[in-house]
């Protein structure tokens, strides 16, 4: 199983401490462009470079790709492209087109690089879109996201917003959960019940009391729903 995370608070492994536990053979690689090393371009740059990551660990095969935003995009990308590979994958946070965003959005991460004010809207930003992740755990997660920094999240949104499998995804062999968040603070449109709706067998949940960050706010039952979406695999 791989766990592959998102921009931002959710751009560090630490974003699946309670998966990494709970799977304890399970693996999630840090991106390129988080910390160290150069961001990839696109998608399917960061899909290869998980790729090589994985046969550098032996795992090649039978895979159980797990993602989040950035991470979901790669898991999908993944699937399309190699399904021979991949066993299953679960998806979170993740549209198979450009995402809408506010206006202004993606420049506010540009412009927090450079003004102190902006810097502090952009990590209230973060911390109001983190309100059902429990108080310790919502701290790691900032701290990640202040060492990763706005400008790594404003690249890795660019890249998001590219993202479109809209012409393949009813093509998609490996079985898949999609899971939502249905109280995200920022109210995106329904993504994930859109590819839910294009890939026929593939299975839908929306929690309550989550948003943007599913596996870190509503845990267990994540973690429940993994397990019971690989039981009905085996």
């Amino acid at each position: 199983m791989v766990f592959i995370h998102g921009p931002g608070a959710g751009g560090c492994a630490d974003s699946f401490v309670n998966q990494l536990s709970h799977y304890p053979d399970s693996l999630a690689p840090t991106l390129p462009g988080h910390l160290k090393g150069k961001p990839c371009p696109d998608v399917e740059r960061y899909m290869e470079w998980v790729r090589g990551w994985l046969s550098a660990q032996g795992r090649t095969h039978d895979l159980v790709l797990v993602g989040f935003t950035l991470g979901a995009c790669i898991a999908l990308q993944y699937a399309l492209d190699y399904p021979d590979e991949v066993k299953a994958i679960v998806l979170m946070t993740v549209a198979m087109r450009p995402k809408e965003r506010a206006p202004g959005s993606l420049e506010m991460r540009l412009k927090a690089a450079e003004d102190p004010d902006t810097y502090q809207e952009w990590l209230e930003f973060q911390r109001h879109a983190m309100k059902f992740v429990k108080p310790e755990l919502r701290g790691r997660l900032l701290a990640c996201h202040t060492k990763v920094g706005p400008i790594s999240q404003y690249n890795d949104l660019v890249t998001i917003d590219r993202f479109d499998v809209r012409d393949r995804i009813e093509s998609l062999q490996s079985p898949l959960l999609l899971i939502r968040g249905v109280d995200d603070p920022g109210a995106p449109p329904e993504y994930e019940l859109e590819i839910h709706r294009a890939v026929s067998g593939s299975r839908y949940l929306a929690l309550r009391h989550a948003g943007h960050f599913p596996a870190a706010e509503q845990p267990e039952q994540v973690n429940q729903a993994i397990d019971e979406f690989l039981d009905s695999l085996d």
